[in-house]
């Protein structure tokens, strides 16, 4: 049996597998809302299946560590339930679990995110650890990657968080995160400032979610599915495996 996961392994079997790992891969998720129709880990849960798939693949030139299963989440923060760190926090965190991991022979490093709130954290994250502490570090969406698979299936002009594509990523995943019977479209307030505060317009800033959608959700999750989400996913981890191996210059099993 491959064993790549740390919180499934031994520290005898961690010392041999250390012999080929090359990079360590840490699942990044948060712990927030996500609509009526999908449980608060979901970010989490997606972060670490995601992990666990591309470890298949890496294997064994990869070890994958425990979930950082809160992100920044400060936007969600009046919907009940939602727990977030301040960038301060997820970056001390990191920090912490990088120069763990050096001290056992690791200088490569993953942060494998599934929240767009954690992105600009993990930049700074990436550029002060890795010069810091000697260290490569990189950082990706679990799936933007799948460009081609998103523009086929998605048709919600607005999307990205419990909408088709993420409620179809966890059909695929972790079916367990969804209450079927609750699916639902975004509520999206029309009015506010919002709009003129999203990526890619002239002027950026903070807005509360609920500024933008009154049910926490966006786009068409009514319109998911198990074979939307598997095209995703699987195009997403075939460019990630291959960027992986054309920067550390791995052999990737082919699945």
């Amino acid at each position: 049996m491959n064993k790549y996961l740390l919180t499934e392994m031994t520290w005898e079997e961690v010392r041999d597998a250390l012999n080929t790992v090359k990079l360590a891969i840490i699942p990044i998720g948060a712990h927030e809302q996500h609509g009526p129709h999908m449980v608060e880990s979901c970010d989490a849960v997606l972060a670490t299946e995601m992990a666990k798939k591309l470890g298949e693949r890496l294997f064994p030139n990869v070890l994958i560590t425990p979930t950082v299963n809160m992100g920044v989440s400060s936007h969600h923060i009046n919907f009940p339930g939602t727990i977030t760190l301040k960038p301060t926090t997820l970056i001390a965190i990191l920090e912490d679990m990088v120069t763990s991991l050096k001290h056992h022979g690791i200088h490569n490093f993953l942060f494998l995110n599934s929240h767009g709130g954690n992105q600009s954290t993990l930049n700074v994250a990436a550029t002060t650890l890795a010069t810091e502490h000697e260290v490569e570090i990189y950082f990706a969406k679990t799936t933007a990657s799948a460009k081609k698979a998103i523009s086929k299936n998605i048709e919600s002009t607005l999307f990205g968080h419990s909408c088709e594509r993420e409620v179809s990523e966890a059909h695929y995943l972790a079916p367990q995160l969804i209450r079927h019977e609750k699916l639902a479209k975004g509520d999206i307030q029309e009015g506010g400032r919002w709009k003129k505060l999203r990526p890619n317009q002239a002027l950026q800033g903070f807005y509360r979610y609920e500024e933008m959608t009154a049910n926490g959700c966006i786009g068409d999750a009514t319109k998911a599915s198990y074979e939307i989400g598997k095209e995703i996913v699987e195009e997403a981890l075939e460019n990630l495996a291959r960027s992986i191996e054309e920067v550390l210059q791995l052999e990737v099993n082919s699945i």
